[in-house]
Order: C-alpha cells, then sequence, then structure tokens
C-alpha cells in the first residue's frame, strides 16, 4: 500500500507529552495542568530514564528542563535530533537567558519558557504542538515506509530512480548510464514492481514529498 494513501497528516492517535524534569513538584503541577485539559502526560526524572522508557513511534510533545544531573536538556535534545525523533521539543527552565533560547531553537526546539510558567501559556503552547507532533509523525512513518520500499533495490536500480527523481528521461538516463534505453526500461519496471507503487510517478512523488534519501 502505498504509504500516501495509508496515512495522513492528521494522525488518528492523540500525541501525548512527556515531561523530562528532576524537579519533583514540577513534575506533579504539571500532570494536573494537563489532566484537567484532558492530555495525556508521562514524567521522567532525568533524561536517560525518558530515552530507555520513550515509544519512538508514539506521537508526543516533549518539556524538557535545561540543567538537570548526567544529561542536560541539550545533550538529550542532541540525542532526540542523532535518533531522527519528530517530536516538538519545549525547553522549560529557571535560569534561561537569551543565548540559552537561542542554541535551543537553533537545535530544533519549538520554544523556550521560564520557570515559574504562566499555565494558561503552557498550555496554548503544548496544545499548539500537539497537532504538528500529529502531523510529524504521521509524515515520519510515511518516509520510513517509503525508506524500506527503496531499500529491496539494487544499487543499480537505486541510481536509476535517483535520474528518475531529477527528471530524466529514459534515453537520458541510458546516455548518462552507458546503457540502453530497453536496458533502463527493464530497471523501471523492477523498480515499480520491487517498491509496489501504483507508478513511478507516485514514488517519486512519496520521495519528494517525504524527503527520502536513495
Amino acid at each position: 500500500m502505498n504509504p500516501s494513501d495509508s496515512a495522513q497528516p492528521d494522525d488518528p492517535v492523540a500525541p501525548v507529552v512527556h515531561i523530562v524534569d528532576d524537579d519533583e513538584d514540577l513534575r506533579q503541577s504539571l500532570v494536573f495542568l494537563f489532566e484537567s485539559v484532558g492530555i495525556t502526560a508521562f514524567i521522567y526524572p532525568d533524561a536517560p530514564t525518558f530515552l530507555d522508557e520513550m515509544d519512538p513511534e508514539e506521537p508526543s510533545v516533549v518539556i524538557v528542563d535545561v540543567r538537570m544531573p548526567g544529561l542536560s536538556g541539550f545533550q538529550l535534545q542532541e540525542q532526540l535530533v542523532a535518533r531522527e525523533y519528530p517530536a516538538p521539543v519545549i525547553f522549560c527552565s529557571a535560569h534561561g537567558d537569551i543565548p540559552m533560547s537561542v542554541r535551543a531553537l537553533r537545535q530544533g526546539a519549538v520554544d523556550f519558557l521560564e520557570k515559574p510558567y504562566e499555565p494558561q501559556k503552557m498550555l496554548e503552547v503544548v496544545q499548539e504542538h500537539l497537532a504538528v507532533a500529529a502531523r510529524r509523525f504521521a509524515e515520519d512513518r510515511c518516509r520510513r515506509a517509503v525508506s524500506a520500499r527503496i531499500d529491496s533495490l539494487t544499487p543499480r536500480e537505486r541510481e536509476v530512480l535517483r535520474l528518475v527523481v531529477a527528471g530524466l528521461p529514459s534515453q537520458h538516463i541510458a546516455r548518462q548510464l552507458g546503457t540502453s534505453v530497453k536496458t533502463v526500461d527493464v530497471h523501471r519496471a523492477r523498480i515499480k514492481a520491487k517498491t509496489e507503487a501504483e507508478s513511478l510517478g507516485t514514488l517519486v512523488r512519496d520521495v519528494l514529498q517525504y524527503r527520502v534519501t536513495i
């Protein structure tokens, strides 16, 4: 099944909130705040615990403190980026300053809130990014599905597909690869069959839409 047919940006699974902070009182207050409006929240006393227990496929928003024992919030963010974890990350710190917030945002955080937080502001930011999380995780599943289909291709078929994605017709591909048009067309047919694509056009669309590396 084509991933664009099986998953849409509006994910049917309601995203949750992960709270990573060594301040137990803050963790519990946030859980109470979110549950008061029907948002499910999970708490973690430190970054390693979160990394051990997180479900990488569950749509979520992550709220993380900057200064924690062991791994800092920034180090946790770096690990999440390295894992290509698509959850929006919100920093929450009592020691925030402009350079710190700039660093967080440059590394991909979606917001930086200072403690003590204003409950309504926290709710507004989280509710906004729950919708973002649903879309990001749906798109990530599609990206991984397309990547898995492309993994079935041989190196030569990948080479042909890269040129197809670049917009080259069979004649130009044959000339560039030093082969015949007939051979290129055979590769194109095999690519379509192996990836179970409706057409090469839909496969190219998925590759471009989900930014898949061939």
